[in-house]
Formats: structure tokens, sequence, C-alpha cells
């Protein structure tokens, strides 16, 4: 079978018998263990359809080796320098989508993360095929926590706020699902093809419908209500 590989940025494109094939997902690495960063990096190199990218021990080294905007990046949150939320905060603001994978998974790690902007969060008990299936996921633009993770989160939810359905419009959830993926308003209102200032209104209903103020609560009521995986 004829085939061959072409450029397209920094991702490769695979053409085969005149068959353009999707490009390949670009994934950096940020993780001090080593053991584990060599495990995660061999996975990734096994994968057909991904583009192994920067590996580092620290965000500052991350930050300094070259990785295309857009990227899918595993992150851990225990690292040294910048850590934790921040971390996570800094490498979405490189313009990359965040995938945490840490061994810390209870609840003030999960939403801190989610909160700051992380795409996903799985814990580092998870095996190859969910770690493939979550970059894929979010390379989709959508969010993904493993199931014991949405459990959790879906339980203090429902702890906190029994009672009856919440009742949002089919925008009113659009917005919600975006928004608790961690996009930006003004992303809201490009993918939605509406203002900002219209993104905002509907937010405000959305805080007023569930009683949520921050990030983090939308990211529980999304799960519960099935907008996210």
């Amino acid at each position: 079978m004829a085939s061959w590989a072409a450029r397209e940025g920094s991702r490769d494109v695979t053409v085969e018998d005149g068959q353009e094939q999707p490009p390949r997902i670009n994934v950096g690495v940020i993780e001090d263990h080593p053991l584990y960063r060599d495990a995660v990096a061999r996975v990734l190199n096994d994968a057909p359809d991904i583009e192994l990218g920067a590996v580092a021990d620290s965000v500052a080294r991350f930050a300094v080796q070259e990785q295309p905007p857009g990227s899918v990046v595993v992150l851990d949150l225990k690292l040294r320098g910048v850590q934790d939320a921040a971390a996570v905060l800094e490498v979405g603001q490189m313009g990359h989508k965040v995938l945490v994978v840490s061994a810390h998974a209870e609840q003030p790690e999960v939403l801190g993360a989610m909160q700051a902007g992380a795409k996903g969060f799985l814990s580092k008990d998870v095996d190859g095929d969910e770690l493939l299936r979550a970059i894929r996921t979010i390379a989709e633009d959508n969010a993904y926590v493993s199931p014991t993770l949405a459990g959790m989160i879906i339980q203090d939810s429902e702890d906190r706020h029994a009672g009856p359905k919440i009742e949002l419009s089919e925008r009113e959830r659009q917005v919600l699902r975006l928004v608790a993926a961690g996009e930006r308003d003004v992303d809201v209102a490009e993918i939605l093809n509406i203002s900002v200032r219209t993104v905002r209104s509907y937010l405000d209903r959305i805080r007023d419908k569930t009683g949520e103020r921050r990030r983090a609560g939308f990211v529980r009521v999304a799960i519960r209500e099935g907008l996210l995986r």
C-alpha cells in the first residue's frame, strides 16, 4: 500500500492511496517522576495518531521547548516550581489543552484544576487505553473526567444541591457545556455566534438557576446534567 507523510505546520498528515488521513494529535508531557514520565512517553509514542512533543519535569523547562499551540499537555500537579492549579493556569495560558494526571485526585485537587481551566483529570492508576481516550476526547475540544472522579464530583453536587432537577434552556446548556469545558466567554461567543454580552447574560441566568458562582461549580453541574464526558 503506497503511503507518504507530509508536514502540515507541526503535525504529520499521512496520505495512503490518495486518501488524506487526519493530522496526528500533538501531545506534551510535564511530569517530574522519571519512571512515570518515561512510561507515559512510551504509550504516546506507540499510538499511531499521536505526535509526542516536549517532555519536561517542570512547567519552566516545558515553556522553553517548542510545543505547537493547541496541543494536549499531560500535566502532573505536584511539580517543582509552579504546581497545582497555578501550573494548570500557566500551561493553559500558553495556548494548550491541559489533561491533569495526578496521584493527588481528591476533590480539592480535581475541582481546583478544573476551575483553573483543565480540560480533563485522571488519577495515576489509569491505564494506557483510558489515557489515550482522554487525550483524543480533549483534542476534539471536549472535557474528560474519569468515571470514578466524575462520580465523586456528582455526589458532592448532589449532597449540596439536593432538590428538583435544574431546568436549563437548550442555549443555557450549550453555554454551560462550553464554559465547564474551559472555554473563555469570548470563545463561547465566537463558537455560538453570539455577543460576549449575551454569553454573560446566559451565565447570569445559569448562576441564578444553579446557585453556582464559580467555574468549579459549573463543572459539577455540567457533569451531573450529562453535558461533559
